[in-house]
Parts: C-alpha cells; sequence; structure tokens
C-alpha cells in the first residue's frame, strides 16, 4: 500500500521509508564512500553497529547501488569534454535498441540521455584530443546505421560536475 509523502519525504512505499539517520548515513557515503562504520557513527551519532545494519540495508534495498573512486580525467589522459546530440534515423524500437547496444560498447561515452523534443539522445564523451572525437564522431557514430545526424559541442569549462543526490 502506497502513503502518501510529503516533500521531505523520498517516494517509497512505508516499509521502504527512509528517515534522517539513513539519509543522513547517505549524504556522508556519496560525500566518500570510504568512511568506516566508526567514522559514520560519530558523524551521525548512532552506535558502530547500528550504522552497520543500517548501511547493509540501504545496500541490501538498493539505495546504494556501489561504490567507486572518481578518477581525475586531465591526468589520465582525458582532456576533452563533448556533448553529442544525436538524431535517430527512424524511430522505432529496433532502431533505438541497436542504437542502445552500440552505446553500451563504447567506453568514450560517460552518459547517454533519451531525449523528447528536436534531438533524441544527448550524449557526454570523454576524448583525448581532437582527432578523437573526429574519428569517434565520423568514425563510430555517422556511419552507423541508427545515426541521422549527429552535433557535437565541446566542453570549454566545466562549473560543475557531481553524481551528488540533495538528500
Amino acid at each position: 500500500m502506497m502513503r502518501e509523502t510529503c516533500m521531505t519525504d523520498l517516494k517509497m512505499t512505508d516499509d521502504e521509508r527512509i528517515d534522517q539517520f539513513d539519509r543522513k548515513i547517505l549524504s556522508l557515503l556519496q560525500a566518500d564512500g570510504r568512511l568506516t562504520n566508526n567514522d559514520l557513527s560519530e558523524r551521525v551519532n548512532l552506535s558502530p553497529s547500528q550504522c552497520s545494519r543500517r548501511r547493509q540495508r540501504l545496500e541490501e534495498e538498493g539505495f546504494i547501488r556501489g561504490y567507486r573512486a572518481v578518477l581525475d580525467r586531465d591526468r589520465l589522459g582525458f582532456s576533452l569534454v563533448n556533448v553529442i546530440s544525436v538524431t535517430l534515423a527512424t524511430h522505432n524500437r529496433d532502431n533505438a535498441r541497436n542504437f542502445a547496444e552500440l552505446l553500451s560498447r563504447l567506453p568514450e561515452v560517460q552518459e547517454a540521455h533519451a531525449l523528447t523534443g528536436e534531438m533524441d539522445y544527448i550524449l557526454k564523451v570523454v576524448t583525448p584530443d581532437l582527432k578523437s572525437l573526429s574519428d569517434f564522431v565520423n568514425g563510430v557514430l555517422l556511419p552507423h546505421d541508427s545515426v541521422q545526424h549527429v552535433k557535437t559541442a565541446i566542453v570549454l569549462e566545466t562549473l560543475k560536475e557531481t553524481s551528488a543526490l540533495p538528500l
């Protein structure tokens, strides 16, 4: 049975409801996934065992999907960030599925979003340089049967980049 939620509640069933301690744990972990249960317990004002149980429940229920290291794109040679809009040649499930399969094989694509409106997809793509970007667009995207049109923009400066949710 679903209950009505207020602005401070996350949308979920009664059984999945999270409280202020869970939110604090989630907020702290999204800032630093390496925090120990002792670190969490000090910052949340719960015992380490309570924090451990809560963290495990949040993982099991899918609120925490994983942990990862955030790598320095520039130091690893991927200093060019590109935003690419794609329009499909035809609008049907097979074409969309073929394009999605292509994207799943391309490590340069960091984000891909299906859109409403004029363009069908927007991609965030990282490349080492302009030649790599050209090779990606002209050698991978444009020749693909599902793609009709590609428009590329190079990011000059990143003002904000985060995956943190506003808990």
